[in-house]
């Protein structure tokens, strides 16, 4: 485990105030928890503006099993993709569409650039991509 170092924080006391509501009403254990949670999301964030930056993403899509080529569209996109597919994973929600997700890795721009084509496919009627990656502890 890494060491610990404590630092101060200087707070208006309504930020104080709201921070305190915030830890209590989504059950951290302390202001601690709460504030490496917060610098933590924005790591993350920051490194996703990077364009450069290798990260991870999760992309989620609902596409329709109905619409002409498209599922050769996505074997394609996926196929030609410059960034790792480390997870693809599909169920049949009936028999008209299909959810799929898949477990990216590489350089942001190129993950949002794969997102971009696909979520933009006649026929896919939902997609959203979240990012993440993983900061120092």
């Amino acid at each position: 485990m890494d060491k610990v170092i404590r630092f101060s924080v200087s707070l208006p006391e309504k930020l104080l105030v709201e921070l305190d509501k915030r830890v209590s009403s989504q059950g951290y254990a302390s202001r601690s928890e709460y504030t490496r949670d917060l610098i933590r999301e924005r790591i993350v964030r920051d490194d996703w503006n990077d364009d450069n930056s290798e990260v991870i993403g999760i992309f989620t899509m609902i596409y329709s099993l109905e619409q002409n080529e498209l599922v050769e569209k996505l074997f394609d996109i996926q196929k030609n993709a410059d960034i790792d597919i480390t997870c693809n994973t599909h169920t049949y929600l009936d028999k008209e569409n299909c959810l799929e997700t898949i477990m990216l890795k590489g350089q942001a721009n190129k993950i949002k650039d794969f997102a971009q084509k696909i979520g933009g496919l006649k026929g896919v009627k939902f997609s959203k991509l979240v990012e993440a990656s993983v900061p120092a502890s």
